[in-house]
């Protein structure tokens, strides 16, 4: 039986590696609500530990199905573009798979990537590498100690490609011989963090969070607190995923999560529509450039806005279905308001993990109801997972860069694909066309969810 093999907007060039490729409508009536850098060792007494400091972000970088760069994704969500479209790979009739369609990396990483970066890094380490290069780059490179730059990069499922790639070689050859060296280090959930942290020269730290679909948000959560317990002055945070591999669309699909809409892939991811049935797999990373607001202020580095706060919790219900009433959901963005020292009047806008299944986007309006009781009224919901389709480990990650381009631009993103919305989302949802949010000094909400019950939910404040 012949390896997967991958689609690629370009030929793909030989290797024995990984084998990888590439108007608005009110809310409706609702129940009452339930309340490059110096090496030199830094003196260590130099750092105060003990005042909590404002965490700002210096860069961003993306890579996704609707643009290789974070403006090209910007604007595919401002225009409404879907980034779901058919799989021509052999593997998608080979297996008979029912679902035919994915929301696939646009941008191929050989066009970015030298050949010995796409040879010795699965696909999962090649996206969050661009990434990770676009969001230094944005930052200006900023001159810092190598041991107080830390990374942190998530992942859900980690080097799948490479994992079986592998496997079927050794199958077929019965021979270690034809194995690459460097696979173990490829398929390792922490493969993504060790790329980026040699690439930088980061020596404060490199550490993975692996929580499903919550990874990627609760990687820059755990970014922040890295800096305000003085661990770090600048940590390269985000998320990444390169799941499109037939393993993962036949697991999701036994499962029933994945939108069957083969004849319209642009229109399957609906959230909040009465005829959503499931999400769309997609692929990507995104990642930021967190700083002490006192290390940006002092090399004059622009600010796009602070990260205010995490909120994390468990709901400890069930491995793969959120608990209906989102107690622990609303546990979480409770948390993060409060943290951030805002009430929930503060928060003017939500980007929502609204994954467009039938259970998940009302639990997860329950969650926010549950959280803010009437006040949720104030806020504006958009999910721009109905364009880019849903990133798994590194969803969060790419949802808080478009919640701080929200601010930063003061639009919140009409969701798309509604046509006729859920009676039982008792939210301010976005559609028809974006949303101006007010000016002055504002502050949104970014929610995270993955199986297992992780919760996350970050608060990001204009700068």
């Amino acid at each position: 039986m012949p390896r997967p093999g991958r689609e690629r907007r370009t030929s793909r060039p030989a290797h024995t590696g990984s084998g990888g490729r590439n108007g608005d409508r009110a809310a409706p009536e609702r129940p009452p609500a339930t309340p490059h850098h110096s090496t030199h060792h830094p003196s260590r007494g130099a750092h105060n530990v003990s005042t909590p400091k404002r965490v700002v972000v210096t860069g961003m970088g993306t890579t996704t199905p609707v643009g290789g760069t974070v403006p090209e994704t910007w604007q595919a969500i401002l225009a409404g573009r879907s980034g779901a479209r058919p799989m021509t790979f052999d593997w998608v009739t080979e297996y008979n798979l029912p679902v035919t369609f994915g929301a696939l990396i646009h941008t191929d990483p050989s066009e970015v990537l030298t050949k010995v970066e796409v040879r010795r890094q699965d696909p999962n380490g090649q996206y969050a590498l661009i990434a990770a290069r676009e969001a230094w780059a944005d930052a200006g490179a900023p001159d810092v100690e190598a041991e107080r730059l830390a990374v942190v990069v998530g992942t859900g499922i980690g080097g799948v490609w490479t994992l079986l790639n592998q496997w079927d070689i050794l199958k077929e050859s019965k021979t270690t011989r034809k194995i690459f060296p460097l696979s173990v280090p490829m398929l390792m959930p922490n493969s993504a963090t060790a790329a980026v942290s040699l690439d930088l020269g980061a020596r404060a730290g490199a550490h993975t969070a692996v929580s499903a679909c919550a990874s990627g948000a609760e990687s820059i959560g755990l970014g922040m607190e890295m800096i305000k317990s003085g661990r770090a002055d600048v940590v390269v945070a985000g998320g990444t995923e390169a799941a499109v591999h037939p393993i993962c669309f036949a697991g999701f699909t036994q499962m029933q999560a994945l939108s069957t809409r083969n004849d319209e892939p642009e229109r399957a991811s609906r959230p909040y529509d009465t005829g959503r049935d499931g999400f769309v797999l997609g692929e990507g990373a995104g990642i930021v450039v967190l700083e002490s607001e006192e290390h940006a202020k002092a090399r004059g580095a622009k600010v796009y806005a602070e990260v205010a706060s995490v909120g994390m919790s468990a709901d400890a219900h069930h491995i793969a279905a959120p608990e209906p009433e989102g107690a622990g959901a609303s546990r979480a963005m409770v948390e993060a308001v409060e943290r951030a020292g805002l009430s929930a009047s503060d928060i003017v806008h939500v980007n929502a993990h609204a994954t467009s299944t039938p259970v998940g986007d009302i639990a997860e309006s329950n969650a926010i109801r549950r959280a803010f009781g009437e006040t949720a009224d104030g806020m504006c919901v958009s999910a721009t997972k109905s364009m880019t389709g849903h990133l798994l480990g590194a969803a969060g990650a790419l949802e808080t860069i478009l919640t701080i381009l929200a601010l930063t631009e003061r639009t919140a993103p009409a969701t798309i694909n509604i046509d006729d919305r859920d009676p039982e989302i008792y939210l301010d949802v976005v559609h028809g066309e974006h949303r101006r949010l007010p000016d002055g000094d504002i502050a949104a909400l970014n929610n995270s969810f993955g199986f297992g019950g992780h919760n996350v939910a970050l608060v990001v404040k204009s700068a």
